[in-house]
C-alpha cells in the first residue's frame, strides 16, 4: 500500500482538499477525525484520559477546553495525552490501510496537519502540501470563532513554517484561487498518483 501525505498550515484549506481527494475515490485517513472519535463521548481514550488528568472527564464525556487548558504551554502534559492517544491512532491507521488494501486500492491519502513538525512525512511515499498565501491565511484563522491575534501567533510558532512543507513536497496545491482551481490541480495529482502507483 502506497501512502500519500496530505498536509498544510492551519487555515490553508486542507481539510477541503481532503474531501476533494475522498469525493474522487481516494481512501483517505483523517488524523484529526480519528482522535475526535477516540475522546467522543465514552470513546476507547477516555478511560485513559480520566486516569492521567483527573477531572476533565465527566459522566464519559471529554471537556475538551479544560484539557487543552491543562496540556497548552505544558510539554509533560502534552506527552502524556500523547502517549495514549498516538498508539491509538496508529491502531485505527493500521485498520484503514488494511480495509483499502482489501477494497482493492493501490494508494492512500493520510490527512495529517502536523506531517512534518511529527517526522511522518518520512513515512510516507508522496508528499501533497496545500498552500496559500500568509495575507489569506491570516485572514481566514482569524474569522474563526474564539481566534485571536495572540492564539494564531502561537500555533504558527508550533508549525513547520509554508515554505519548508513546500519545500519538502511532492505536490503543492494552491488554494487562493478558488474551489474549482483547487479540484484541477486535485483531479491532475490524483491521474498521477494512479499512474506512479501501478509502476
Amino acid at each position: 500500500m502506497r501512502v500519500v501525505g496530505l498536509t498544510g498550515s492551519i487555515g490553508m484549506g486542507k481539510s477541503e482538499t481532503a474531501k476533494m481527494f475522498s469525493a474522487m475515490g481516494v481512501p483517505v485517513f483523517d488524523a484529526d477525525a480519528a482522535v475526535h472519535q477516540l475522546q467522543s463521548k465514552n470513546g476507547p481514550a477516555i478511560p485513559a484520559i480520566e486516569k492521567a488528568f483527573p477531572n476533565v472527564v465527566v459522566d464519559g464525556v471529554l471537556n475538551r477546553e479544560k484539557l487543552g487548558k491543562l496540556i497548552f504551554g505544558d510539554r509533560k502534559a502534552k506527552a502524556r495525552l500523547e502517549a495514549i492517544i498516538h498508539p491509538m491512532v496508529a491502531d485505527a491507521r493500521q485498520q484503514f490501510f488494511k480495509q483499502a488494501t482489501l477494497d482493492g486500492h493501490a494508494f492512500v491519502v493520510v490527512d495529517v496537519p502536523l506531517l512534518f513538525e511529527t517526522g511522518g512525512n518520512t513515512a510516507c511515499d508522496k508528499v501533497v502540501v496545500v498552500s496559500a498565501p500568509a495575507a489569506i491565511q491570516r485572514e481566514r484563522v482569524l474569522a474563526r470563532p474564539r481566534m485571536t491575534e495572540e492564539k494564531f501567533t502561537d500555533i504558527l510558532n508550533l508549525q513547520t513554517p509554508d515554505a519548508d512543507k513546500r519545500a519538502g513536497a511532492d505536490y503543492i496545491i494552491e488554494t487562493d484561487k478558488g474551489l474549482d482551481h483547487a479540484r484541477d490541480q486535485v483531479a491532475k495529482i490524483v491521474s498521477d498518483l494512479r499512474k506512479w502507483s501501478h509502476q
